[in-house]
């Protein structure tokens, strides 16, 4: 290269560097600013007390379920959904990549040989001509106005919002798992009731039946009777349905084929009780632990940055752009020749008219931000909402197991009152069929209510956004304290 060669684009050089530092503060459109609004102190039926972050709080462990506890270990690392969202990541983490490279220079370099020859009677020459070439290729488009830094700024934000995203699967899950695997025992605590109560019931029909024999008791006494049983009998195929199904989800729930756990999960532990406190913190602390409105924050965020990418489309963008092409030419009975060419230079591209397409696209832009702001507002209201409605189910849910249980214990007493009664002949036997229905109804109520107040807790929990992070790198594991 000549001397005089070096010194131009030395020249160049030292200008397009000056003139980005000097244009290197000039980012059009607006700077993001994490959005606010107003909230109460505290939940109303809660605490004044903040939660700090509850992300690793490992929640259904206040359940004292081994079974469920290894469910969720299994889960998180297999559930499909879980791993969708996770994979997402990756090309979110590319496309930052893919954002910021249009603001870099770019290099690219050629090379090439030819052999060529002529050959007939009207050739010109004799012999071949070999042909080596070459070429690099430099251009930069200066980011003069920001367009690809907040471009590069929109594909972070977008990054952030690809990992709230997967938060919220492993959420999702969580409440999806744990809620499957109440039913699942709630349906097993049912067809438990319905054998027992089978069982009962068919002993007070062979009662009937011998007091049929003994003259005791009309055959209305004994088509009652075998009725309660029939009815107790068709009952349990549905119950036995619903806990298969149940079992079948959590299989799917876990990344398995669906009948995988079916013979593990009948062995039944129990209907889930939570033991541990109430943990709902202070409606601010939504804003930090739920992936959902984290995810809405960096959508907001990708939204504004995106105003400033279009904003300075309307600006006049200057690349640089250069050359250089050596070739070296040698033919059959000559001597080899060489010959380099060079370009360098900018290049101005100012936007003049374009039908308004450039300005309305900023208009997008700016209308697509004042979407996301509002998307992040219902966010934040329908966290505050979905913790508010859990916090008043647990509390007046939990406040009719005692009067359920107690209903359950004067309905056996009630049923072995009349039952004696109705075997010394001072009864009827109506009475202890009532009895029986007031036996199996208050049964029935009871668990159900156990399984709904387990689902309390589930939703809160989850309403509150706990327990989505594994706690392997955090200073201090947090867990829902034993009651």
């Amino acid at each position: 290269m000549s001397t005089s060669l070096r010194t131009r684009l030395s020249s160049l050089r030292y200008a397009a560097s000056a003139l980005t530092l000097l244009l290197a503060g000039c980012v059009s459109g607006p700077d993001h600013v994490p959005p606010e609004m107003p909230l109460p102190a505290k939940f109303e039926e809660g605490s004044s007390k903040s939660n700090g972050n509850v992300v690793t709080a490992e929640w259904w462990t206040a359940y004292r379920d081994k079974k469920l506890d290894g469910l969720v270990a299994h889960g998180l690392s297999e559930n499909l959904d879980v791993l969708q969202a996770l994979e997402s990541i990756n090309s979110a983490s590319a496309n930052v990549t893919v954002a910021g490279a249009g603001g870099l220079p770019s290099l690219s370099l050629d090379a090439s040989h030819t052999v060529s020859g002529e050959k007939g009677r009207l050739r010109s020459t004799v012999g071949t001509t070999n042909t080596s070439g070459g070429e690099a290729s430099l251009s930069w488009l200066l980011d003069v106005f920001g367009q690809y830094r907040r471009s590069k700024e929109s594909a972070i934000a977008s990054l952030g919002a690809a990992y709230a995203t997967a938060d919220n699967a492993k959420l999702t899950f969580l409440k999806d798992l744990v809620e499957s695997y109440i039913d699942a025992r709630y349906y097993q605590e049912r067809i438990a009731l319905s054998q027992a109560n089978l069982k009962s019931r068919q002993q007070t029909y062979e009662l009937t039946q011998l007091q049929l024999k003994a003259g005791a008791a009309s055959r209305l006494d004994v088509v009652q009777a075998e009725g309660l049983v029939q009815s107790t009998k068709a009952d349990i195929p549905g119950l036995e349905q619903s806990f298969t199904e149940s079992a079948h989800h959590i299989a799917t729930l876990l990344g398995m084929p669906a009948a995988s756990l079916t013979d593990e999960l009948r062995k039944n532990t129990g209907q889930p009780v939570f033991r541990g406190d109430i943990r709902a913190g202070i409606p601010a602390d939504l804003i930090r632990n739920r992936p959902d409105i984290r995810k809405a924050e960096r959508e907001l965020a990708a939204a504004v940055a995106d105003i400033g990418a279009a904003q300075a489309q309307l600006y006049p963008s200057i690349s640089l752009s250069g050359s250089i092409s050596p070739s070296w030419v040698r033919s059959s009975g000559a001597s080899g020749a060489s010959l380099t060419s060079w370009s360098f230079g900018p290049t101005l591209n100012l936007p003049i008219f374009d039908g308004g397409k450039l300005r309305a696209n900023v208009d997008i832009e700016k209308s697509d931000a004042r979407t996301q702001y509002l998307a992040w507002k219902a966010a934040v209201l329908n966290g505050v909402e979905e913790v508010e409605n859990a916090l008043s189910a647990v509390r007046h849910d939990t406040q009719t197991l005692e009067p359920l249980r107690r209903q359950v214990q004067t309905a056996q007493e009630s049923l072995a009152l009349s039952t004696t009664s109705y075997k010394d002949g001072a009864s009827s036997l109506l009475d202890v069929l009532d009895a029986q229905r007031s036996v199996s109804d208050a049964q029935e109520s009871l668990a159900a209510t156990v399984q709904q107040v387990a689902k309390d807790y589930v939703d809160l929990y989850v309403a509150i956004g706990a327990g989505y992070l594994e706690p392997e790198h955090a200073t201090s594991k947090q867990t829902a304290k034993p009651g």
